[in-house]
């Protein structure tokens, strides 16, 4: 894949650091910043970005970094793609809003269709609802799960993250931070231990035996790579097993690819890597390169299923960012899809070795195309390499317990993934020689760098 010209960099290289960091009008915004918005909010590190191009990311003191995090995942075509400009403009000058819960929006309907015909549902006919953001997405599967089956459970999985929102952090199991002080969560909601076959034992041997019959479990909701709680890629056999449960008993297998659709693992759905297909499957993120978009799609009884007025939003489905969607489709099936699978290739050839040179300090590298996660032995080393990195000008973020995931914008080139690769290695070895009082902790620790609790998602 041929990279586009950079229009920020220009002639600079990338990463490009002309400042300490965090920088002096960074310190200054952190400072106003930590004044005026919810504390609420986990930063990972002091990066304030004011521009983007591709991977480049120039920060409020004109540093560059190289982003290997794309806004948790999101920024699937790279920052400001200019096709996916031009799309949000031609249609802001034509009408920024319309709300398709009362009138029939165009742009709605092609969108709809779009998503819907590339995704494979279980029975072939599909349909689709839009929405603003992947809580938004989950919160509407756990509706139209329980109103098309008529039965009151819902299983989510240990590690899964799902959202903030009440019915989305019921489902979320990553880290018990995310529950903390906010009982009592949404009722019917049970944890299944994931990603090995022999996990699928306990539906049998605990729930359906122990907690609950079969018959009222109306949906089980799965990320088929968990994100947030570590990029943890199951066994083969493992989704499989969940789908021949669901079709056993009548439940609804919903796949939330929120993070890991979008074309992000080599493929457009993460299912696809095991031929699965899900009754109900949820995305947003990438799916319209950082524009609020989110998208339901599900088996087409099910949606015909409730009437109107069951569900709707007012901003769902917005038409700036259906174009917005529209364009990086047409992005993702122009080449992108297949450019992260052969970057993904390139990325774990490159990121295995450090097995090999650190084994006390590396303990995995595992994922599928452009959602890699790399295991470290302790969730401080972790953060170190993640701050290390980001001394270098590459942007990447923690994920889990002890994980720091790459995951750029499928635009990114063989030049810098070969360019990231050599600064997380670098990073790597920073950590492996330093003295045991941990300089590189407590600096990432002295500037306001959060561990444990990253911008989940």
């Amino acid at each position: 894949m041929t990279s586009v010209p950079n229009r920020l960099a220009g002639d600079r290289p990338v990463p490009d650091l002309i400042t300490e960091l965090p920088g002096p009008k960074a310190r200054a915004h952190v400072a106003y910043d930590e004044t005026w918005t919810s504390p609420s909010l986990p930063r990972a590190y002091p990066l304030v970005p004011v521009r983007g191009d591709g991977l480049t990311v120039e920060d409020i003191d004109g540093n560059l970094f190289l982003d290997f995090a794309a806004g948790i995942a999101v920024t699937s075509t790279g920052h400001s793609h200019p096709a996916v400009v031009g799309a949000i403009r031609e249609q802001a000058g034509e009408v920024l809003h319309f709300s398709a819960s009362d009138f029939y929006l165009p742009i709605y309907a092609e969108t709809c269709q779009r998503i819907a015909e590339l995704t494979p549902i279980a029975g072939g006919r599909a349909r689709a609802y839009l929405g603003n953001s992947g809580a938004e997405m989950v919160e509407t599967s756990i509706k139209l799960a329980r109103f098309a089956t008529k039965r009151p459970y819902v299983v989510a999985f240990l590690g899964a993250f799902h959202g903030r929102t009440y019915g989305a952090v019921s489902l979320t199991a990553s880290k018990a931070k995310y529950h903390a002080g906010f009982g009592p969560l949404l009722p019917g909601v049970f944890h299944a231990p994931f990603g090995r076959v022999e996990d699928l034992r306990w539906f049998d041997d605990v729930l359906f035996d122990k907690l609950a019959p079969a018959n009222e479990i109306a949906a089980i909701i799965v990320e088929p790579i968990q994100g947030e709680g570590g990029y943890i890629v199951p066994e083969d056999g493992f989704l499989q097993g969940l789908r021949a449960i669901c079709d056993r008993h009548g439940i609804l297998l919903i796949a939330d690819e929120i993070q890991s659709g979008a074309g992000r693992t080599g493929t457009m759905w993460a299912v696809e890597h095991w031929g699965v297909k899900p009754d109900i499957l949820l995305t947003a993120k990438g799916i319209a390169s950082g524009m609020p978009l989110g998208a339901m799609v599900a088996r087409a009884d099910l949606l015909e299923a409730w009437g109107p007025g069951a569900h709707g939003s007012t901003y769902g489905g917005n038409p700036v960012a259906c174009a917005a969607a529209l364009a990086t489709i047409d992005l993702l099936e122009g080449g992108l899809v297949a450019n992260a699978r052969a970057r993904g290739d390139q990325a774990m050839a490159g990121l295995r070795p450090l097995l090999d040179r650190y084994p006390a300090l590396v303990r995995d590298v595992r994922g599928r195309g452009l959602m890699v996660g790399i295991e470290f032995d302790t969730p401080e080393h972790a953060e170190e390499v993640q701050w290390a990195a980001f001394q270098r000008g590459l942007l990447v973020l923690e994920c889990g317990k002890s994980s720091v995931r790459m995951a750029p914008a499928l635009v990114v080139s063989e030049e810098e993934m070969t360019t990231a690769l050599r600064i997380f290695a670098e990073s790597v070895a920073a950590i492996a020689s330093e003295g045991s009082d941990q300089p590189i902790l407590h600096a990432a620790e002295a500037a306001g760098a959060i561990t444990g609790v990253e911008a989940a998602g």
